[in-house]
C-alpha cells in the first residue's frame, strides 16, 4: 500500500435486484474513490440505491459485477471469512438506530468490539474510557443506554465504531434522530476523530445542512454517482 492508494475503491459496481415486476438495476457501471482523511457525503431520496451502495462498499451485499478495494485488497476475492475479518477490522458502521446493548453500560458497549477482535478485557474497557472521553462522556461511562439521552447514546455508537481503528467508517443516516444542535456536537466529533485518525469516511444523510462538513458531496443518478449540485 502506498500513500497514495485510496482507503476504499469501487469499480464498475453492478447490483441488480430481481423482482417479481423483472428485475431492477440499482446500480450500473458505479466508481467511487475515497482518500485517507476524506469525508464524502451521499444524499439522495429513498429508494435510490443509496443503502445499496453503503452495504456494497461495507462487503454486506456482493454486487454481480464490479471491485471492491479496501486499503488496496480486492475484498470480493475473499472468501466468506475473509470478508467478515476485513468488516470486523477495517470498517465501523454508524446507523440512525444506535443499536447498543442495553444490558451493558457505556464502556463496555464500546470495549465489545475490541473484545470480539481478541483485546483483553482491561485493554478494552481502557481505550473504551478513552473513546468515549473525546466524546464528552467521561462522566458516563457506566451508565446503561436507558439513563443516557438519544445524543449520548449515538456518541457511544460512533465511539464503538471507532474502536477497532477502521480505515473505513459507513455512517448512515447517523444524526437522523437527533436534534439540530445535538446533530452538530455528533457530527463534529465524528469528523475531528476520523480526520485524525487518517480514515475514510462515507456517509448517507437527508440532512444537507451537514453537508457543508463534508469534502465532496455526491448523488446517484441512473445507478451512478455524480457531484450533488443542490
Amino acid at each position: 500500500m502506498t500513500a497514495a492508494t485510496p482507503v476504499l475503491e469501487l469499480r464498475a459496481i453492478d447490483r441488480t435486484y430481481k423482482t417479481s415486476a423483472g428485475d431492477l438495476p440499482v446500480l450500473r457501471g458505479m466508481d467511487l474513490r475515497i482518500a485517507p482523511g476524506e469525508l464524502v457525503g451521499l444524499v439522495g431520496p429513498s429508494g435510490s440505491g443509496k443503502s445499496t451502495l453503503l452495504h456494497t462498499a461495507g462487503l454486506l451485499e456482493r454486487p454481480e459485477a464490479g471491485d471492491v478495494l479496501l486499503d488496496g485488497t480486492d475484498c470480493l476475492k475473499l472468501n466468506e471469512d475473509g470478508r467478515t475479518a476485513i468488516r470486523r477490522k477495517k470498517i465501523g458502521f454508524v446507523y440512525q438506530f444506535h443499536h447498543l446493548l442495553p444490558e451493558f453500560n457505556a464502556v463496555d458497549n464500546v470495549a465489545m468490539p475490541l473484545m470480539i477482535a481478541g483485546k483483553g478485557r482491561k485493554e478494552a474497557r481502557s481505550k473504551a474510557a478513552s473513546l468515549l472521553d473525546e466524546m464528552g462522556l467521561a462522566e458516563r461511562l457506566y451508565h446503561q443506554p436507558a439513563q443516557l439521552s438519544g445524543g449520548e447514546q449515538q456518541r457511544v455508537a460512533i465511539a464503538r465504531a471507532l474502536a477497532n481503528d477502521p480505515r473505513l467508517v459507513i455512517a448512515d443516516e447517523p444524526t437522523g434522530n437527533l436534534d439540530p444542535a445535538t446533530t452538530e456536537r455528533v457530527f463534529v466529533t465524528l469528523i475531528k476523530m476520523v480526520r485524525e485518525e487518517g480514515a475514510g469516511v462515507l456517509v448517507a444523510t437527508h440532512n444537507l445542512a451537514l453537508t457543508r462538513h463534508m469534502d465532496r458531496v455526491l448523488t446517484l443518478k441512473d445507478g451512478k454517482l455524480v457531484d450533488y449540485t443542490g
